[in-house]
């Protein structure tokens, strides 16, 4: 087993937007699974400030898994009781061993 499958130990589900609104946006709250797979969580950094006298905080993430052309921004990913929005996803398009997806925590 290489070194890169090894780190991959964090079962983690992709979850897709049911469906759009006229405008092309997503439907707030309609997901569907799309994939189960095994993944690097990775935590990148984070941030806290005060916006509008509320305290706002920001995770952000790093999940990288094997390589597939099937995910999206529109998509999130499901670990244990936290939620992550996929900002954007990055093929490693040289090897094809794997996707990176950069990621912000949102519950």
């Amino acid at each position: 087993m290489s070194a890169f499958a090894q780190t991959l130990r964090h079962l983690v589900t992709i979850q897709a937007p049911v469906g759009r609104d006229p405008i092309g946006q997503p439907i707030p709250g309609g997901w569907v699974t799309h994939a189960t797979a095994w993944a690097d969580v990775r935590m990148v950094g984070g941030l806290e400030a005060i916006k509008a006298g509320a305290v706002v905080s920001q995770v952000k993430a790093s999940i990288r898994m094997r390589y597939r052309t099937d995910l999206t921004a529109a998509m999130r990913v499901v670990h244990g009781a936290t939620i992550y929005k996929v900002l954007a996803v990055l093929l490693d398009e040289e090897r094809h061993q794997h996707v990176d997806l950069v990621c912000e925590a949102i519950k």
